[in-house]
C-alpha cells in the first residue's frame, strides 16, 4: 500500500469557490482565501462573469492566488446546429477566461445525453468532436484541458465520462493539451484507479479535487461531505496521484447546500485547512 507523505502546511491547499458560494462572491472569496493564508483558488464561470474578467484577474494576482482551474467548460453533446455552434461559443470563451486568470487547467465536465436522445455513444462521439474542434485553440492559448469523469449516477445529464480510463482514452486520441482533473466524489470507488492513474502519469495529471462521500447521503449532488467525514481513504488515493507524479494542489470542492453553504465561509476555511493536514 502506498502511503501519502504527511502534509505540514497549506502550500498545496487551494479552495473551489463552489465551497463557500452559498454566502461568498468571488471577490469576497479571493479576500478570504488570501487573508486565511490559502495559495490556490479555482472560480466557477458564473462567478467570474459577475466580477467581470478583468476585475477577477487584477484582484486575483494582487492577493497572490494561483488559479488551479476554472469551472467549467464542456457540455459538449448539442441537439441541433444551433446547439453545437453555441457549445463551441461558449468553450471559446472559457478558453480565453483560462487563459486570462492563467490557469493551471480548464475543467471539462463533458455533458450527458441531448435532450430526448437515448444514444448514450453518440453523446461519446460528441464529446470527442467538440474536443478535437478545440483543443488546437485551447493548446494557442496555453490553456491544457482537464476531461473530469464525473460518477455514473451523472451519465445522463452531466457527463456521459464516467472513469478514468474512458477520459484517458479520449486523451491518447487527442494528443496533447489535454489530461484528467480527478475528483475523488467521482471516482473513489472504481475497481481500476490505481492502474488508471499509474497510466495517467505526470503529463496527465492536471487537478485533484477533494471532499467526502457521506453515508448516508441525503442528496447526490448537493450533500458532499468535508473531508475525513465519509468513506473514502483520500491519503490513500493521494498517495496514488502523488506516486504517480502529481505535484499539484489539493482542491476541496464541496457542495452542500445541506450544511457547509450555511456556516461561516471563515469557519469552513478554517475546517478545511485542519482537514487538509488530518484528513488528506
Amino acid at each position: 500500500m502506498i502511503k501519502a507523505r504527511p502534509i505540514t502546511d497549506y502550500s498545496r491547499l487551494s479552495i473551489n469557490t463552489a465551497t463557500t458560494r452559498g454566502k461568498w462572491t468571488l471577490s469576497q472569496a479571493i479576500d478570504g482565501y488570501a487573508r486565511a493564508g490559502i495559495g490556490g483558488i479555482s472560480p466557477w464561470r458564473d462567478q467570474i462573469a459577475e466580477m467581470g474578467l478583468a476585475n477577477a484577474a487584477k484582484a486575483i494576482r494582487e492577493a497572490e492566488l494561483t488559479v488551479t482551474g476554472v469551472c467549467r467548460g464542456g457540455m459538449f453533446p448539442w441537439k441541433d446546429e444551433a446547439g453545437r455552434l453555441a457549445m463551441l461559443d461558449d468553450n471559446r470563451r472559457a478558453i480565453e477566461e483560462a487563459a486570462t486568470l492563467d490557469a493551471a487547467c480548464l475543467v471539462l465536465v463533458v455533458g450527458g445525453l441531448p435532450e430526448g436522445s437515448k444514444d448514450l455513444a453518440g453523446a461519446h462521439a460528441m464529446v470527442e468532436e467538440a474536443i478535437n474542434t478545440l483543443l488546437p485553440e485551447a493548446r494557442a492559448a496555453g490553456v491544457a484541458m482537464a476531461i473530469e469523469p464525473l460518477h455514473p449516477m451523472y451519465a445522463a445529464d452531466r457527463a456521459c465520462v464516467n472513469t478514468v480510463r474512458h477520459a484517458l482514452d479520449i486523451c491518447d486520441r487527442a494528443g496533447e493539451g489535454i489530461g484528467v482533473a480527478l475528483d475523488v466524489y467521482h471516482i473513489w470507488w472504481d475497481t481500476e484507479l490505481r492502474s488508471q492513474i499509474k497510466r495517467a502519469g505526470k503529463e496527465r495529471l492536471l487537478a485533484f479535487h477533494i471532499c467526502d462521500w457521506l453515508v448516508p447521503t441525503r442528496d447526490l449532488l448537493m450533500d458532499r461531505g468535508m473531508m475525513g467525514d465519509g468513506i473514502i481513504d483520500i491519503p490513500l488515493l493521494r498517495g496514488w496521484v502523488e506516486e504517480s507524479g502529481y505535484e499539484g494542489f489539493h482542491e476541496v470542492e464541496i457542495f452542500s447546500e445541506l450544511d457547509w453553504w450555511k456556516r461561516d465561509p471563515e469557519e469552513v476555511l478554517e475546517i478545511c485547512k485542519e482537514r487538509s493536514l488530518t484528513a488528506v
